[in-house]
């Protein structure tokens, strides 16, 4: 019946440790496995690193456009009314603005007036450049002026007044991208229309303002947590493999992310990476580290739910013993208590007619009263030890003397169980021990003797010096205990699994006494036993121990 409830208990603790602990956490690690394998399929972290540079180019672009809208404004402003138009007006504003290779103002009347930077014309490129735009706009602007005119008012009244043409100029060895602003002027006076522009110089754009611009906003980017400090940037043709410009750190290789831009520049890509590595690479290592990190924390909860159930079960398992603990103490109280009172009402009552037996009935009380006495202070001993409050007296004291008198109290019982019985006491050297726990200790392993011999009813004591120390030993012919049973013996509330000690009544303190005070005397208590064979206790103590000198000790 006992086992059946205990295991009912143990099915219970299961069944709620599943339902509390181990469901929840399996399902958070299952969910969080496939949660993984699903951004991992649907490549959800170079999703949302690509998203983040999306903006990020796109917050660039805004930026680089606007820089250069206040340039061309800058040098619109500039320009004269179609009436007033001549070279050396426009002159002016190449000077004033070295950023601009080329300026032009074309009206149907008076043709196109093309100026370039004086101080580049020495160029054999830059020259044969400024004479192919000068050939082409005027080319252009004759055949398209009136639809052109139009196409550029709409556009001013929607607020976009440029229409920008991207132009790959050949350089001798090279191609130069130039950005040329069309916009439409106007004289107020004559309410002539005409069409101006503005080419950005080439080398300008690709020495100076693009690397400025590209390490500007990505400064700004980064400052303002829009992207990662090992992000780099650069800036393409659409149809070009290398970047005609890039920031600082930019390291080569194919950009993860690219944006074509439009307004002011277009023709051209803006394209970012990390520097350094792939988001292919970040996402491996994303999955890798998370997978690690979930087996991390499955582990973690497996240890932690195992861990849990251990404690539990011991603690199920102790409360079981403190039960039987109480129960076996109720035994052993009730069974001296019991014989007390029935030769004590005999007395009482008078029935007695030899003076022999009276003798004999005040030896039993006093015997079973002692037996008594020595499982009260069991009980007590171990509440101290167990508050920390057990405290030695030792003294200078005969063991044999002790042993003996300690054997002389429990000889009637020894007798009256039928055991057979054998006493050795060697000459040993005056001990300083505690004689109240000393004499506990004996009379608890021939106690335990006693309970546990069921056929051979045998008992030996022996007293006798080896080498250092003296020992004592308790030896009976009883049950005997397995070899990996013995090192729990010890331990307080144990009793081994055999039928007759669960049949036997008992405390299952004993032996953990033993221990402790052996040990604070200094020695130790070994057995040596095989199962049907008997045991052997043996309580070896130090002649000279340096703690035997002081008159008390703390355990």
């Amino acid at each position: 019946m006992k086992a059946k409830r205990l295991w009912n208990e143990r099915t219970r603790l299961i069944l709620i440790m599943e339902l509390a602990i181990v469901l929840p956490a399996a399902v958070l690690v299952i969910g969080g496995a496939s949660h993984l394998r699903q951004i991992q399929r649907d490549h959800g972290v170079e999703a949302l690193i690509q998203r983040d540079f999306g903006e990020t180019l796109a917050i660039s672009e805004k930026r680089i456009n606007h820089k250069a809208y206040e340039m061309i404004d800058d040098v619109r402003k500039d320009f004269p009314a179609p009436g007033n138009a001549c070279s050396g007006n426009l002159d002016k504003i190449l000077a004033a603005h070295p950023y601009v290779a080329h300026v032009f103002l074309f009206t149907p009347e008076h043709g196109i007036i093309f100026r370039s930077q004086p101080y580049r014309l020495q160029d054999a490129g830059f020259h044969h450049e400024a004479e192919y735009l000068s050939t082409m706009f005027e080319g252009w602007f004759k055949m398209d002026f009136s639809d052109f005119t139009e196409k550029l008012t709409k556009m001013q009244q929607k607020g976009t007044p440029y229409y920008f043409d991207p132009i790959w100029s050949p350089r001798v060895d090279k191609r130069v991208y130039q950005s040329v602003a069309i916009f439409l002027t106007t004289d107020e006076k004559t309410g002539t229309k005409a069409l101006a522009g503005i080419a950005f110089d080439g080398d300008y754009l690709r020495d100076q303002f693009f690397p400025q611009m590209l390490n500007e906003v990505m400064s700004r980017n980064v400052a303002e947590a829009q992207t990662d400090k090992n992000a780099v940037i650069m800036v393409r043709g659409k149809n070009e493999s290398n970047p005609l410009a890039a920031c600082d750190g930019w390291d080569g290789g194919t950009p993860e992310v690219e944006r074509n831009l439009e307004g002011v520049f277009p023709g051209l890509a803006l394209g970012i990476k990390l520097r350094g590595t792939t988001l292919a690479a970040i996402g491996q290592h994303f999955f890798r580290s998370s997978f690690l990190s979930l087996a991390g924390l499955s582990l973690v909860l497996a240890c932690g739910i195992a861990l849990t159930y251990r404690n539990v079960s011991k603690e199920m398992a102790l409360a079981k013993l403190k039960s039987d603990f109480v129960s076996n103490v109720s035994h052993e109280l009730r069974t001296p208590l019991s014989l007390i009172r029935l030769y004590a009402e005999t007395l009482e009552m008078g029935r007695l007619t030899n003076p022999e037996k009276y003798q004999e009935y005040y030896c039993i009380i006093r015997k079973e009263s002692e037996r008594l006495t020595a499982l009260i202070n069991n009980i007590l001993d171990f509440s101290r030890i167990e508050a920390g409050r057990k405290e030695y007296d030792f003294r200078e004291t005969d063991l044999r003397e002790l042993v003996r008198n300690t054997l002389d109290s429990y000889r009637y019982q020894i007798e009256q169980h039928g055991f057979t019985y054998e006493e050795k006491i060697d000459e040993v050297p005056p001990l300083r021990v505690d004689r109240e726990a000393m004499a506990r200790s004996l009379v608890n392993l021939v106690n335990n003797a006693l309970k546990y011999s069921q056929d051979r009813k045998f008992i030996g004591v022996s007293l006798y010096r080896d080498n250092g120390s003296v020992k004592l030993e308790v030896v009976d012919h009883g049950i005997g205990i397995p070899p990996q049973e013995q090192s729990k013996i010890f331990e307080k509330f144990y009793r081994v699994g055999d039928p007759l000690v669960h049949n036997t009544k008992g405390s299952g303190l004993g032996l953990s006494l033993v221990r402790h005070i052996a040990q604070a005397h200094g020695g130790e208590v070994l057995v040596d036993s095989s199962p049907g064979q008997g045991s052997k206790f043996t309580i070896t103590l130090p002649v000279n121990r340096a703690a035997n000198k002081t008159t008390a000790a703390t355990a």
